[in-house]
């Protein structure tokens, strides 16, 4: 049978019954067959004569012994959850099971490296994953201990959240047994193993308590080259000193080590003591400093965790949030201090707060402090709410408080709470308590509401260019219409020295629809007024016309990268809710890229600027526009100076925008080196994106992938010629793709994706029209038996989103009327179903500008 959500009730309802759990685990990982041997003895407190269960999903059940009474495993376990009756006020537990690997990312990963044979695990727990390893109370708010004994290949290195002690021989030959010591009081969600004979290096930093604290790096052996040690050490280093500091609390664990785990679903996970990294931040050829810098954000982001969301934790997964916003506010705040990367605050207004309002403005958008009912809700709250949009607000929290009020705010909040769980009233009132400020109402309309408010500067003036009055108009959608109070800044910009330079700033409160700007008046009009100036608060800002008139323009011109990311996400805004033509945007991109000196900005640009060519600008002169914005940035290449940042961007995002056999033909020349530009080097992964982009256009065979994979026999070579062969344009090349991913269980995660995404690589969206079928009518049955994590990936990567279609729309829509339920396979496809309205609806705004251009 299907696996049972936890429901809040049950959490609820089981945390008054029993308390202290310990557990002691023993795992045999050294048997054939992908399965593993999993013993756990659980010692809890209980009300007496009270009954429960504890999660336990398991191949086979052995043996279930309750307070020393053999139960029979048949009758009290569904192979998920094991029921318990008649529980004393002292209790111990022993289950003995059979349990299995996975391949999705989920529970206890197994994982083959092609290059050496060697097998590596890891495991990941959230959001209730550990009872895949071993029987357990899979809440937040049943912290407990966990004690590993483990045995397995006795070459391997076997982690957890507790240091690693020196191994024993084990009883068969070849094998040794890892007896951990008892492992810190944590929730179950950030447990960790971690197995396999993973490289390694150490080192060690000092806690403000004078602690050495122990630091690890692990990776696999056939990526160790790529590991860079020091750049890792570095930043754990000068993070913990940071946020020490910041939150005047010790580092609060006894060691820190970070695993690059392959085929991970996500950046990073928490774990106490044992953070697990996706293995796309080894870099294995040369990246852009913008990815240089999202390394090191994602690396602070997980050790600000170790303090907010493990030391401290959610009592229920609706205070999810609360864990990932401040870890992605602290982390850029961080970023900002202590790294080269002191431009940060520019990414996170153009990326995050940019994807937060897109998540914002769909019509699955909830509260920042979401209502979950139950498990399957908090897995798809995984999303730029949770993240973006609750950091975004945190910014303005900390505007509308102070930075030094919120830290020590912050600071007292884990002082008080350490070691337990807390929620978000508690929170509050310790931020009370540091800034003087009543947060209540703030909290009801920025927390407990869903939306994004929309900011105009509205300016008069007299016949000399006097501003004579100014007010900032705030409109919230009528679906969501909570109007909001906002802390921001507006700059004022003009020419000084031939660049763009504020002269002007008015910081203020602004609430309800109206709210005058005194500041202002009396200022002769600058060249730009810009609103939410230094990206204060969270909200889609709209310049004035002849604000943006000079943005469009000159917006290389302006110095401050955030006053230039604040822009530019105004205008992606613009293009999203169909009020400025795509063509404008791409020519905005193409006119001003070039001159961007951040990372960062210059690389999100060019995402954008693909999305824009490929779904929004309309069908009339698509072609036309593509081939030439292709061409600019292919341009601009050739003009960067050699070496630099811009001129990898500009050739991976040239391999993006190809879309003409004469692009193909260039493409080739830099393979082949029959063309070159000075200072980039045709390393493994500009490869790859080479033979990937021809493929999709069809110059690429099925010869010129298998010799890149040749060169290339890695995990990551075979994965990215699985997404080169998914490209080309044939339609019998694509329908089997598609097939693959939906229906192939032997698939891992990561290999799916792989396909998936060249299935959805193409020119010809035409290609991928005949899986509309298909695709409706097998998503309750993938729901219903396939693992959320794969689940979900087939569901979002296996719409044909490239086919921008009123039909589509249309049974979309009807598919969604038929099916309400289950409500989280509802929201994934409606989400789908949103972003194709948007951008037929951007594409009909752009049709309109080419017959107002006409005309």
């Amino acid at each position: 049978m299907a696996r049972p959500e936890l429901t809040r009730a049950e959490a609820e309802e089981r945390a008054a019954l029993i308390g202290s759990p310990a557990y002691e685990v023993t795992l045999d990982l050294t048997g054939e067959g992908g399965r593993f041997r999993s013993e756990t003895l659980v010692r809890f407190t209980a009300t007496p004569g009270a009954s429960t269960f504890i999660e336990s999903t398991t191949a086979e059940l052995h043996e279930v012994r309750l307070n020393g009474v053999a139960l029979d495993a048949a009758s009290v376990s569904d192979g998920h959850r094991i029921r318990l009756e008649g529980l004393a006020a002292e209790n111990e537990l022993r289950v003995v099971s059979t349990r299995e690997y996975t391949n999705t990312g989920e529970g206890l990963h197994r994982f083959v490296d092609p290059v050496d044979g060697e097998t590596y695990l890891y495991t990941e727990f959230a959001v209730a994953e550990a009872n895949r390893v071993y029987a357990v109370f899979d809440q937040p708010d049943l912290k407990a201990s966990v004690r590993f004994t483990i045995t397995a290949p006795g070459h391997w290195t076997v982690l957890s959240n507790a240091p690693s002690p020196e191994p024993a021989a084990g009883a068969a030959s070849g094998t040794a047994t890892w007896a951990f010591e008892t492992g810190p009081v944590i929730s179950s969600y950030i447990v960790a193993i971690i197995a396999g004979p993973y490289a390694s290096w150490r080192a060690s930093a000092t806690s403000r308590d004078g602690r050495e604290v122990p630091l690890g790096l692990f990776t696999r052996r056939s990526l160790a080259q790529h590991a860079e040690p020091d750049v890792m050490f570095e930043l754990v280093r000068d993070g913990l000193a940071f946020y020490e500091a910041a939150f005047d609390v010790p580092y609060p664990y006894g060691k820190y080590d970070q695993i690059f785990v392959p085929e991970y679903n996500w950046g990073a996970m928490e774990n106490v003591g044992a953070v697990t990294f996706n293995e796309g931040y080894l870099f294995r050829s040369r990246v852009s400093d913008a990815r240089r810098e999202q390394r090191a954000i994602v690396v602070l982001h997980e050790l600000s965790h170790m303090w907010f969301g493990n030391s401290v934790t959610m009592k229920w997964w609706n205070d999810l949030w609360l864990n990932e916003s401040f870890a992605t506010w602290a982390s850029t705040l961080a970023t900002s201090r202590i790294t080269e990367f002191a431009d940060v605050w520019a990414t996170f207004a153009t990326d995050e707060k940019t994807h937060a309002a897109e998540q914002d403005q769909l019509p699955s958008t909830h509260p920042i402090v979401a209502d979950i009912e139950r498990l399957g809700d908090v897995e798809v709250n995984f999303d730029a709410i949770t993240y973006d949009k609750g950091a975004s607000v945190l910014k303005q929290l900390v505007a509308w408080v102070g930075l030094d009020a919120f830290q020590r705010g912050v600071g007292a909040y884990l002082a008080k709470h350490a070691g337990g769980n807390a929620t978000l009233a508690d929170l509050l009132a310790e931020l009370e308590a540091a800034s003087g400020r009543r947060l209540g109402d703030w909290s009801a309309k920025w927390l407990e509401t869903a939306g994004v408010n929309t900011l105009r500067l509205v300016v008069e003036t007299d016949d000399a260019g006097t501003i004579v009055s100014a007010r900032v108009e705030q409109s919230a959608a009528t679906s969501h219409p909570t109007l909001r109070p906002h802390r921001i800044a507006i700059g004022a910009y003009d020419e000084v020295d031939g660049r763009l330079e504020r002269v002007h700033r008015v910081e203020l409160d602004v609430d309800g629809p109206s709210t005058e700007v005194p500041g202002l008046v009396g200022l002769a009009r600058p060249a730009l007024l810009l609103v939410n100036d230094d990206d204060l608060t969270y909200a889609k800002v709209r310049l004035d016309d002849r604000s943006f008139g000079t943005a469009r323009d000159r917006l290389s011109e302006i110095a401050d990268p955030v006053a230039r990311a604040v822009i530019l996400g105004s205008a992606w805004d613009g293009v999203r809710d169909a009020e400025l033509p795509a063509s404008d945007f791409v020519r905005l991109v193409v006119s001003s890229v070039g001159h961007e000196t951040q990372s960062a900005a210059r690389g999100l640009a060019l995402a954008r600027l693909e999305i824009a060519v490929n779904r929004y600008l309309a069908e009339e002169h698509r072609a036309e526009l593509a081939e030439e914005a292709a061409d600019a940035i292919w341009a601009l290449a050739e003009l960067a100076a050699p070496g630099s940042d811009a001129q990898l961007q500009f050739a991976k995002a040239f391999t993006r925008l190809a879309c003409a056999p004469a692009h193909a033909d260039v493409l080739d020349a830099l393979r082949t080196g029959e063309a070159r530009l000075d200072g980039l080097e045709i390393d493994l992964d500009l490869r790859w994106e080479i033979t990937i982009a021809r493929a999709a256009l069809g110059a690429a065979d099925e010869a010129e992938i298998d010799a890149a994979q040749r060169a290339d026999d890695t995990a990551k070579g075979r994965q990215l010629a699985e997404t080169a062969r998914a490209a080309r344009p044939e339609q019998a090349v694509k329908d089997a793709a598609w097939h693959r991913v939906a229906t192939d269980d032997s698939l891992s995660n990561d290999v799916a994706r792989a396909i998936a995404e060249g299935w959805q690589r193409t020119t010809d969206p035409a290609l991928l029209a005949g899986s509309v079928d298909g695709y409706l009518g097998m998503l309750e049955r993938v729901w219903s038996e396939r693992s959320f994590t794969m689940a979900s990936l087939i569901v979002k990567r296996l719409y044909p989103a490239p086919v921008i279609d009123a039909e589509l729309a249309r049974r979309t829509r009807a598919w969604l009327d038929a099916h309400a339920e289950p409500a989280p396979l509802h929201r994934l496809v409606a989400e789908q179903l949103s972003e194709l309205e948007r951008a037929l609806a951007a594409r009909e705004r752009d049709a309109d500008a080419v017959r107002e251009a006409a005309a």
